[in-house]
């Protein structure tokens, strides 16, 4: 445990040492004065302005604010702002919003005004002033105390806002009216229902939408079960959803006549059907009996019979059992109000199994009793003391073992985990008969609408994987609690719709100032008074319900915590926003309630709320589970008696009472980090190995291109051979006709042509197209060599031989004529003749004349 902070007068300890000090006082008015506030006489004051804090949410506003108020929880000053969705407090100074003190006004249960009068040394201690206290209990499990200053009217001025706050005379000035949906909106929940009903009758391909709701045109059915458009107005039941799932050999009248043979017409319909086997897990009320228990409907007996009518694989018809969620004597009594249970004798093949879960008020008091405990055995509670240094020594751990049994007992005898335990049982005992025996359950208590929902939603979870997903548990709490009509007003303490027609939807909302005798302050130095009466039990309609089956799903995620997707963190983030009443998805008392309000269109989302906040980091955000692996339980959770062993949920029922031990999901959140790094480390590998990968290819890319540049380097070198060698033939050739060729460095070849008799040497100009400056040639692989010879002469005629003849025949006279019949030119002749058939040769060898152009 941390150290109680140390400042000025915060403490009641600091207090009451201070007040020791002074004469003539004895309890907070001396300590208080040593507050040095900005206003004289602080008093908590009412906003008409717009208050500029940075904690407020959309379309918060700040009512009233009082500065100088201690939390005496863990002694420390600081404002204490009440908003018209929450109530604030601020530690002084930093101004840093204290999660302690700040509680939404829908999860506070009640709030009372104590007076706690000091033993003073004084001779007079009528004048000793009181301390002036207000205590406020949360449905989360907390209760925190707040201290005021003596002879102001701090207390009076924030009680009565809280008054006004928690109980608004009209529906919209709610929060969540008052702020609208936001980016959290919401998508109709008929549409999300019509798409499970699908899923269940094997269409999942198929996708609702409004249009085929206006329509009516989503009356599917497969084999066995149709969807039912009876109830599409709730004519024939308020409480139900406006489709129902129904046996297909049921006509529509067959259920209205069955609907009026149980409670609340709430008829025997279909919840989860197995999709191999023809199993079905259906709910109900208690049937209409009356007291004689002897009444019958032959309407009801056909549409139950029908829920298992199937034959099994062996031939055998499918065994029916009827859960009754009561314990028997309760089922009894109700019969005297025209309830009961049914008799198995009426049913063919069927057995009746009571399971007997106490009622509403049971549950509410378990977890009364339960809260008080933790305040009491925690490490500091809300009187600020300590629970190591209570009644003079330790009270755990410290050697009074009488105390530490006590403590014990004392959290058996809130019988909270007891209740727990019967919920889990019976959802595993419906579990196993409809996995292990392929029969068919119809779950009911008196109204069908608290056990009955327990009981049916945790057996779904338990036999279908889908619904320990994130969407399939949404599509889990949307059907078996919200469509089919969990009264969440009542049993949270919500609003609920009072008025119809043109009348303005007035509030019915539970006292917020009674419901529970309120946990005694134990200071040993004072005595304790309440200024306001509780108010009585059974006029008191809520219950948490909805809150002991989320801990019974927590009881089942630690038993296989590679099951679900979704984490502990989760499920204390879901129960903590629909107790504060800040998103509409569980206004009202059932989904026709809803729709005349029009929560779906006026409010926010808490799907898309919590959704979102997943979406801000990924599969690391604490909502994930880490240890999820759907490969692990791909089939139904059944866990033995033995393990059926619940604890306290230390994330939800230890946060506020014991901090410190409350650390459960620290683990958790260790195990994720590393889980985060490996996962960087994961992806950091891999970026790596598409890296050497990359390298690898681009070396045998550059690899296989050097080895063609050897190749084509060895080609180029073959044909630059040849061509020096057919540049030494051609040099052979020319020199063979008596002509001497030049090679020159620019790329020009020079012919000399020499003759015995009276000739002027002439000159052949030839020239090549490449020609570098070692004289080496190199050239495509596949180009040939080619040679031109340019004859260069200073008188051209038109005939070419003629030139030839003229320029190299020393026998020419001068005015044109030729002595070739007195010459010898023969031998010329045959040297011209052998010139010509050389350059055929030339021609043959298809040589390119790029070897020997022209400048």
């Amino acid at each position: 445990m941390a150290a109680p902070k140390q400042s000025r007068s915060t403490s009641l300890r600091d207090y009451s040492a201070e007040s020791e000090k002074m004469e003539g006082s004895g309890g907070w008015d001396d300590a208080f004065d040593l507050f040095k506030l900005e206003e004289p006489h602080p008093v908590a004051r009412s906003i008409s302005h717009h208050a500029n804090y940075k904690c407020l949410l959309e379309a918060e506003r700040v009512m009233v604010e009082g500065r100088g108020v201690v939390l005496v929880n863990i002694d420390e000053a600081g404002t204490l702002i009440v908003t018209n969705f929450r109530l604030i407090f601020m530690s002084e100074g930093t101004e840093n919003v204290v999660t302690l003190g700040t509680i939404p006004l829908a999860t506070i249960e009640k709030f009372n005004k104590m007076v706690i009068k000091n033993q003073s040394a004084s001779r007079q201690p009528d004048k000793t002033p009181s301390l002036r206290l207000l205590q406020v209990i949360g449905k989360d499990m907390r209760i925190v105390v707040f201290g005021f200053r003596p002879k102001t009217k701090q207390r009076r001025v924030v009680f009565d806002a809280l008054l006004r706050c928690t109980k608004p005379s009209v529906l919209w000035d709610l929060y969540t009216f008052t702020c609208g949906p936001s980016k959290f909106r919401n998508a109709n929940p008929k549409v999300r229902l019509l798409n499970e009903y699908f899923r269940l009758l094997g269409k999942g391909s198929l996708s609702a939408s409004m249009d085929m709701i206006e329509h009516g045109s989503y009356t599917l059915s497969n084999e066995l079960w149709r969807i039912s458009t009876v109830n599409c107005n709730y004519s024939m039941c308020q409480s139900y959803p406006f489709a129902l799932l129904v046996p297909k050999s049921i006509s529509d009248e067959e259920v209205l006549q069955a609907s009026s043979f149980r409670a609340r017409c709430r008829l025997p319909v279909v919840s989860w059907c197995h999709p191999g086997t023809g199993a079905v897990l259906a709910r109900s009320s208690q049937p209409l009996v009356g007291l004689m228990m002897n009444m019958r409907n032959n309407t009801d007996e056909k549409l139950v019979a029908a829920l298992c009518s199937q034959l099994t694989g062996a031939g055998g018809r499918r065994k029916l059992y009827i859960a009754d969620a009561r314990p028997r004597k309760n089922a009894l009594a109700n019969g005297a109000m025209g309830g009961g249970s049914e008799s198995s004798s009426n049913y063919f093949q069927s057995e009746v199994v009571f399971f007997g879960i106490d009622n509403i008020h049971a549950m509410r008091e378990s977890l009364s009793r339960l809260r008080d405990y933790l305040d009491t055995h925690g490490t500091t509670s809300s009187d600020g003391i300590s629970s190591f240094l209570r009644h003079g020594g330790w009270t755990w751990g410290g050697g009074n073992l009488s105390s530490m049994s006590a403590s014990v007992s004392t959290l058996g005898d809130t019988g909270w985990l007891i209740h727990v335990q019967s919920v889990l049982a019976g959802s595993v005992w419906i579990a196993a008969r409809v996995a292990l025996e392929s029969a068919s359950v119809l779950v009911h208590c008196s109204d069908g609408w608290d056990r009955t929902t327990q009981l049916v939603s945790l057996a779904n979870l338990l036999l279908d994987p889908y619904y320990r997903t994130f969407t399939g548990f949404q599509a889990l709490i949307e059907k078996d609690w919200l469509a089919f009509g969990h009264p969440f007003a009542d049993r949270v303490g919500m609003p609920t719709v009072s008025g119809t027609g043109n009348m303005p939807l007035e509030l019915s909302r539970q006292s917020s100032v009674g419901s529970f005798p309120p946990s005694p302050m134990r200071q040993s130095s004072g005595s304790f008074t309440s200024q306001t009466p509780s108010s009585s039990h059974a006029q008191n309609n809520y219950s948490p319900i909805f809150l002991q089956w989320v801990d019974c799903v927590s009881q089942l995620l630690r038993m296989y915590p590679f099951a679900f997707e979704f984490s502990s963190a989760f499920l204390v983030d879901l129960l903590d926003t629909v107790i504060s009443c800040r998103f509409g998805n569980f206004f009202c008392n059932s989904e026709k309630e809803r729709q005349q309000v029009g929560v779906s269109e006026a409010c926010g989302c808490m799907w898309a709320y919590l959704a979102d906040l997943r979406s801000l980091e990924g599969r690391s955000h604490s909502h994930y589970n880490i240890f999820y692996d759907p490969h692990e339980h791909g089939g139904p959770l059944l866990p033995p008696a033995a393990a059926l062993a619940p604890t306290l949920w230390p994330q939800f029922h230890l946060r506020w009472a014991c901090p410190s031990e409350a650390r459960a999901g620290e683990l958790e959140a260790q195990c994720r980090n590393v889980s985060i790094k490996f996962s960087e480390l994961q992806k950091a590998k891999e970026v790596a190995e598409r890296k050497a990968t990359e390298i690898t290819k681009a070396m045998e890319s550059l690899s296989a291109e050097l080895q063609n540049e050897k190749k084509i380097s060895s080609s180029a070198t073959a044909l630059a051979k040849r061509a020096s060698k057919e540049n030494a033939a051609i040099k052979r050739a020319i020199q063979s006709l008596g002509c001497k060729v030049h090679f020159a460095r620019s790329g020009e070849t020079t012919v000399d042509v020499e003759s015995n008799t009276r000739a002027t040497p002439q000159k052949f100009m030839c020239s090549s197209s490449k020609s570098e400056s070692d004289g080496n040639l190199l050239n495509d692989e596949k180009s040939d060599l080619s040679v031109s010879i340019t004859v260069v002469a200073e008188d051209v005629s038109d005939n070419r031989i003629g030139r030839v003849c003229e320029t190299l025949c020393p026998l020419r006279t001068r005015d044109g004529g030729c002595r070739w019949p007195d010459a010898g030119c023969a031998q010329l002749s045959s040297q011209f003749v052998g010139l010509k058939a050389n350059f055929d040769a030339f021609d043959r060898l298809s040589i390119y004349d790029s070897y020997f152009e022209t400048e």
